[in-house]
């Protein structure tokens, strides 16, 4: 392991072991602290942050997308101050620290017996929404981890996850697919954060007026499971408690290719993410390219 990859992983494991430790006042003052000072860095991840931002609020003065990318540092800290603590949280913390709005939808598929895949995009803390499923609701649910460096990294993140209640699969085995959809056929819980292509098969869709890629997958295993396909998204405000809607179904279209079945579903999920983070495009922590405009070919998917 390369020195850089040794630090990278002892920070992580610092704030997994210092920070849950912390008064939660004292956490969310570090958190904005920490966002300022990245915000005035003007690193690389600032400046993507604000050009996405930019996509998003098409309207926006320098002035606003300046005060956007500040506002969305703090919620990206708001988010890692959370996970790192998470571990800690009582089960009647993780329970109130979440308020989501149609959460029948998901219920009622689950009893349906059919399966239900929950898609989401980096909006606000995925992982609190994940914990508060296992937690409040009872429903342990499969879902897909990028595998990162160093290896102990992953290992960190996947030991994280599988302590909030979740089976973490790794994003490039061959065989997710196949596990996610057997466990759909069991009438099992799949959650997947869908609004950045991690592969080379992605679906084109068209996002905020531009061409963007998003993943196959949750429509993919939609048709083949014939599981319930259910956007979320989400967002914070000013309170403690992160706020939530899970939108009704999208549909498998009547007619078409497989091929075609998928592009209108991804283009529906789009369309459903894309509500939300313009309605909260600060707490959507996208720091990297994602529209095709933006990437470079020879390097082929974001």
């Amino acid at each position: 392991m390369s020195a850089a990859d040794r630090l990278t992983d002892g920070l992580y494991g610092l704030g997994w072991s210092t920070v849950k430790k912390l008064p939660e006042p004292v956490a969310a003052r570090l958190g904005r602290t920490v966002a300022d000072i990245a915000w005035k860095r003007r690193g690389k991840g600032v400046e993507r942050l604000e050009a996405n931002y930019a996509r998003v609020v098409p309207d926006a003065t320098p002035e606003r997308l300046a005060e956007l990318s500040r506002a969305g540092m703090r919620s990206y800290l708001r988010y890692w101050m959370e996970s790192f603590r998470l571990p800690a949280w009582s089960p009647e913390r993780v329970r109130t620290g979440f308020d989501p709005k149609g959460a029948h939808h998901l219920t009622d598929g689950l009893a349906a017996g059919k399966g239900v895949i929950l898609a989401l995009p980096h909006l606000a803390n995925w992982d609190l929404a994940g914990a508060w499923v296992t937690t409040s609701l009872g429903i342990p649910f499969t879902t897909v981890a990028e595998r990162l460096k160093p290896e102990t990294l992953y290992d960190r993140f996947v030991a994280y996850r599988e302590g909030l209640g979740m089976e973490v699969l790794p994003h490039s085995g061959a065989s997710a697919f196949g596990t996610l959809a057997r466990r759909l056929r069991d009438g099992g819980l799949v959650c997947l954060v869908a609004d950045r292509d991690l592969s080379a098969s992605g679906v084109e869709v068209d996002f905020f007026g531009e061409r963007a890629r998003m993943p196959a997958g949750p429509a993919l295993l939609a048709q083949q499971t014939g599981a319930q396909l259910l956007p979320v998204t989400l967002w914070y405000d000013e309170s403690p408690v992160m706020r939530g809607k899970v939108h009704p179904p999208v549909e498998v279209p009547q007619a078409g290719t497989r091929t075609e079945k998928t592009a209108v579903m991804t283009q529906a999920l789009a369309d459903a993410f894309a509500t939300g983070i313009a309605d909260h495009p600060e707490d959507w922590h996208m720091l990297q390219r994602l529209w095709l405009a933006d990437l470079d070919p020879a390097k082929g998917p974001a």
